[in-house]
């Protein structure tokens, strides 16, 4: 396995086939700093992808910085995380999010999103 200093391609959700697998079957979450979609992968190990759009982030700058800090919130937590496909959307365009509370809520939904997968598979409520 990689090492988990570095945020490296095998934890990159890259292909738009991934993406839209994500999309169709994954279950989302929502949190005050983002919206989080996420699916199993069987891999063994998280994968994450974002979607920061141009439209609602009009600059560059912003952005750029709000992937960054979901990345190292992701790096840093990926551990912790159960092995699926996360995609990571920003709730609030005019929030800036940092590393700590992303951290924090990205645990906390990915667990919701584990439960909530574990009890479709059991044939409970979604």
């Amino acid at each position: 396995m990689p090492s988990r200093l570095r945020f490296s391609k095998p934890f990159h959700l890259r292909t738009s086939r991934d993406f839209g697998r994500v999309y169709r079957s994954g279950r989302r979450a929502r949190g005050s700093i983002l919206l989080l979609v996420g699916a199993p992968n069987g891999l063994g190990h998280p994968r994450l992808g974002l979607s920061v759009s141009k439209k609602i982030w009009k600059h560059a700058v912003k952005r750029n910085r709000v992937r960054r800090v979901f990345r190292e919130a992701f790096r840093l937590s990926s551990q912790e995380l159960p092995a699926f496909d996360f995609v990571l959307i920003p709730a609030e365009p005019r929030l800036q999010p940092n590393t700590k509370d992303t951290m924090v809520e990205l645990k906390r939904l990915s667990q919701k999103i584990e439960r909530r997968t574990a009890q479709a598979a059991s044939g409970g409520a979604r």
